[in-house]
């Protein structure tokens, strides 16, 4: 058979609407250097203060500079698109960028577990918290997050790219994704398929089921507290994380659970909502993570503050 290889990838986007892609460009923009600071004064915090050299304060450094790698890893990208008419990309930079982006959320989803497992020994068993959550345990919990990660990504990536491409090249969105390139390919998904089943179970179902049962142990221990007080500076602890992982998970069910219309009138409104979804799911919650962290923590308040001085954070706060 006569086919030709594809050697680039078109992001269609948003290009049928080029007002909205001005409003967006400015936007995201602000949004991305909003994360670049906000998530890069937390990190230059967690390692100069020495009142954050805790296992807590560890993983959420590790969290901001995950952020800061995830936005990075596609937002320029699509900074950039909102700019020319031809929105290309070669096929190596679009393996490279899918692979970054999907090592980083994978990465996300295992961090997050791992800081609720730090949560649940903080407050279920505070007296053996130094000796169970020593520096290597943590330091290992980290690097394992990362590894598995890195792991995942380059087997569902490698196993993209041998793909046939052999005709569509245009992808139906912003970036890279790799559920928008499978459906390009012209040859047998389905250990694709399998892999990415696999793959969301390992990632997103198993994480969020260990976050849970932390929580659960950790709402019937604040529960036992007899104090007021004592309850109050003990949920503090974790509220914090809470929130992050309900925008995290509930983001990501809002995107993929909700039904699709079925009329092509509202199915290409619906695509359109899809996509800003998408695009703003992919900065708000790395922009969120620091102004939680910041405004809920005390610690990292007053730590933010010696960076960025008192004008910033008023002492009413």
């Amino acid at each position: 058979m006569n086919v030709t290889t594809v050697k680039e990838f078109i992001l269609l986007g948003l290009s049928g609407h080029p007002k909205l892609e001005t409003t967006l460009f400015v936007l995201i923009l602000w949004m991305y250097l909003v994360i670049l600071l906000g998530n890069g004064v937390l990190i230059t915090a967690t390692i100069y203060d020495s009142h954050l050299h805790t296992p807590m304060y560890f993983f959420l450094g590790n969290l901001s500079f995950l952020d800061i790698c995830y936005t990075t890893s596609s937002v320029p990208l699509i900074l950039v698109s909102f700019l020319i008419p031809r929105k290309s990309i070669s096929f190596a930079s679009c393996a490279i960028q899918m692979s970054l982006s999907f090592a980083m959320g994978a990465t996300e989803c295992i961090l997050l577990s791992m800081m609720a497992f730090d949560r649940y020994v903080a407050i279920c068993n505070p007296l053996r918290y130094p000796v169970i959550m020593n520096k290597t345990v943590y330091v290992s919990m980290a690097v394992c997050s990362w590894t598995a990660g890195a792991v995942d990504s380059i087997i569902q990536t490698s196993l993209a790219v041998q793909l046939p491409f052999c005709g569509a090249n245009v992808i139906d969105h912003f970036v890279c994704e790799i559920l928008a390139v499978l459906k390009l390919a012209c040859g047998d998904i389905t250990i694709n398929v399998l892999t990415m089943t696999g793959s969301n179970l390992i990632f997103l179902v198993f994480p969020l089921i260990s976050i849970s049962i932390s929580y659960v142990f950790i709402l019937a221990t604040i529960l036992k507290i007899p104090s007021a007080e004592g309850k109050r500076k003990a949920f503090s602890t974790c509220s914090a994380h809470l929130t992050v992982v309900i925008i995290f998970y509930g983001t990501i069910f809002f995107m993929y659970a909700k039904p699709k219309a079925k009329d092509s009138v509202n199915a290409d409104k619906e695509d359109i909502t899809d996509k800003l979804i998408s695009l703003f799911y992919g900065v708000v919650t790395p922009m969120l993570n620091p102004i939680i962290y910041s405004l809920r923590n005390k610690d990292v308040k007053a730590a933010v503050k010696n960076i960025l001085g008192q004008k910033c954070f008023p002492e009413k706060m």
